[in-house]
């Protein structure tokens, strides 16, 4: 991957983009008013461009960049102000003070929610495989300002770890967070959602396995969550209840916890 900056960037932009190239193991690259797409055809790279208001990932095989923007979770966020309900939020049932692990965080739009959910007294914590997905999310969580001050609030709530959710759960204690969650949505997901398609260049790809569900049982004190395509033998093979949705193309599955 190849970072770089906006057409005309300040000195200062330029010393974000060169601190975010090391810590990427990426290669700096002076933008010198180059066209990105021209740079990824004759880079043939990913390019990580830093602007004055957001990052954007340009993948080669994408034609739309890859940017984090709460815009799903401030919808949600403000039907859940307005009293509605939220199927992720029914099936994890989640309350004030709780502690959530994500462990399939992506663009975090479902962090978010369960962030507004537990609140200030909460804790939340998001795992991604992807370093590039995860830095980007992380930079935005704590940058992105709406004139939502409860989005705004949970969203810098957040707290982000670029690592594989099997390695962070071996090293969680017994029952140390409330719900933990999985959203492996990698496969009909994206061929699904046009949103969602410059995600599959760059998202980590890994089976969710037994041994994972297991450690998962372990941390969690109150249930396992899975959200996955209706077709999906997960919820099976594992022993989820699945809370089926008629006409959705995503469903709920949850092992409740048993002291």
């Amino acid at each position: 991957m190849i970072v770089t900056t906006s057409s005309r960037p300040d000195n200062q932009l330029i010393q974000t983009a060169k601190e975010a190239a090391i810590y990427l193991n990426s290669t700096f690259i002076m933008r010198n008013k180059q066209a990105i797409e021209g740079m990824k055809t004759s880079l043939n790279e990913n390019i990580l461009v830093f602007g004055k208001n957001r990052i954007e990932l340009h993948v080669v095989e994408n034609k739309a960049p890859l940017f984090f923007h709460p815009n799903s979770a401030m919808f949600r966020l403000k039907r859940l102000i307005r009293g509605e309900s939220d199927t992720f939020l029914d099936a994890c049932q989640l309350k004030s003070g709780d502690s959530f692990l994500d462990c399939t965080l992506g663009l975090a739009s479902d962090s978010i929610i369960a962030s507004y959910r537990i609140g200030e007294e909460g804790y939340i914590q998001g795992i991604e495989a992807s370093k590039n997905i995860a830095y980007i999310v992380k930079t935005g969580l704590t940058s992105w300002n709406t004139d939502l001050t409860e989005l705004n609030e949970a969203m810098k709530r957040i707290r982000v770890i670029s690592t594989d959710h099997l390695t962070y759960l071996k090293t969680c204690d017994d029952k140390s967070f409330d719900i933990v969650y999985f959203d492996p949505m990698f496969e009909e997901s994206i061929e699904e959602s046009v949103g969602l398609s410059p995600l599959k260049s760059v998202a980590v790809y890994k089976e969710l396995g037994n041994e994972a569900i297991e450690e998962a049982k372990r941390v969690a004190k109150k249930r396992v969550v899975l959200k996955d395509h209706w077709k999906s033998s997960r919820f099976g093979e594992h022993g989820f209840s699945v809370t089926i949705r008629k006409s959705a193309k995503f469903h709920y599955g949850v092992i409740e916890i048993r002291e």
